[in-house]
């Protein structure tokens, strides 16, 4: 039987309203607010339960912050609570990427024109400082490092999204036969606030969209909605590993221009809460109706929806599945495809459409630097380069 919810969603959306306010740094360092939050002051979870909720998120594909959010919303307050910690943790972010996407068209000018250029090498910096991050991580031994190279290089020759959905089912292929390792004992048991036949269900809803959604492009919206649910449902690591899925669907038919996109993307690093809200501002300024406020809600809707049914649909089940070592196998090769993914799309676009002369380079490495050396926070790191992208715009 799920587990009885023990408080209320009005608690849960005030809890994750005031993170959604506050949380910089990315998925990373948002699982340190939550467990802060929720583990050492709310004393909602312990640390095991914690432990197990995290390691699930990271397994799905999707935004691990956000589904991590809705799961612990979820097991204190049932849906409604689940509801509201997306709620709470996703709208601050989603309407400053709103009033961004409304005030770009803005900048016009040699000097406005370079802080949407500093944006964009805040991109080259941070998807850099990822890839650093997750190969140290994700490929330390030479077989994932191999998978990782092997999914780049295929990547490098074609971006199309079946190429990328092929390069992570290699990926997790590869990882069976070759990053076998002795079986991980798994503590802890995963709370289960779902039935199996609400799991069930939502798991058929998750599949059904994915494949439904394409022959109905002609109703309008749903083109643009489906654009979103693919991206959400096919990107493992979350983040910014969703850049080159997203691009691919909006940049690749031309419903967004490269620099606008990547210009967004830069803003995304300055905001609070999740980065997939980076949709919202897609929404607003894509091309072809609807876009605005609509667009951005639809954006939203869709590259949400299937990270949180994938999740309900597994929670009654993860508890077993886990433990298996060929599972624990397949997904040392998945993640290891999803570095070499990013490391691709590091190259193309963020890199040749963002760093055309030395000085932008300088910005780039310095940024880098600041990141992943100085572990400077990435608002300051955004407002320097939006400064010297702006500096550099007017000599």
């Amino acid at each position: 039987m799920p587990d009885q919810p023990k408080g209320s969603a009005f608690e849960v959306l005030a809890a994750f309203l005031k993170l959604g306010l506050g949380s910089f740094g990315g998925p990373v360092a948002h699982l340190g607010y939550f467990r802060n939050e929720f583990v050492q002051r709310r004393k909602w979870l312990d640390e095991e339960t914690y432990a197990d909720l995290v390691a699930l998120c990271q397994f799905l594909p999707g935004p691990a912050s956000s589904q991590l959010g809705f799961s612990i919303g979820l097991t204190r307050a049932g849906y409604l609570g689940g509801l509201a910690a997306w709620t709470g943790f996703t709208l601050p972010s989603a309407i400053l990427m709103f009033l961004f996407a409304l005030g770009a068209g803005g900048l016009g000018g040699p000097l406005g024109q370079g802080v949407l250029h500093g944006l964009k090498l805040v991109a080259v910096a941070i998807v850099a400082q990822a890839v650093w991050g997750m190969a140290r991580t994700l490929c330390p031994d030479r077989a994932r490092a191999t998978i990782a190279a092997a999914a780049a290089v295929m990547i490098l020759y074609s971006a199309a999204s079946l190429t990328q959905i092929g390069v992570i089912v290699l990926g997790g292929a590869a990882g069976w036969l070759v990053c076998r390792e002795p079986q991980k004992p798994v503590a802890g048991k995963v709370l289960i606030p779902v039935s199996r036949g609400v799991g069930f269900a939502a798991l058929s809803l998750y599949f059904l969209l994915l494949g439904l959604l394409p022959v109905f492009h002609a109703v309008p919206g749903i083109a643009l909605f489906d654009a979103f649910y693919r991206s959400g449902a096919l990107v493992f690591g979350g983040g910014h590993v969703v850049l080159p899925l997203l691009r691919e669907a909006f940049v690749s038919p031309g419903w967004v221009g490269d620099d606008a996109f990547l210009a967004g993307y830069g803003a995304a690093q300055a905001v609070p809460g999740p980065l997939f809200t980076f949709s919202a501002y897609l929404g607003a300024v894509v091309g072809p109706a609807p876009n605005g406020i609509a667009g951005a809600a639809i954006g939203l809707a869709g590259i949400f929806l299937p990270g949180i049914l994938v999740l309900m649909g597994t929670l009654p089940f993860w508890d077993s599945f886990r433990t298996k070592a060929f599972a624990q196998a397949v997904m040392r090769g998945v993640n290891a495809a999803v570095v070499g993914l990013l490391a691709a799309a590091l190259y193309n676009p963020v890199w040749t459409s963002s760093v055309k002369a030395p000085a932008d380079f300088a910005v780039a490495l310095v940024g880098f630097v600041l990141l992943a050396v100085w572990k400077a926070p990435p608002l300051v790191v955004v407002g320097l380069c939006a400064a010297a992208g702006g500096v550099l715009g007017v000599i």
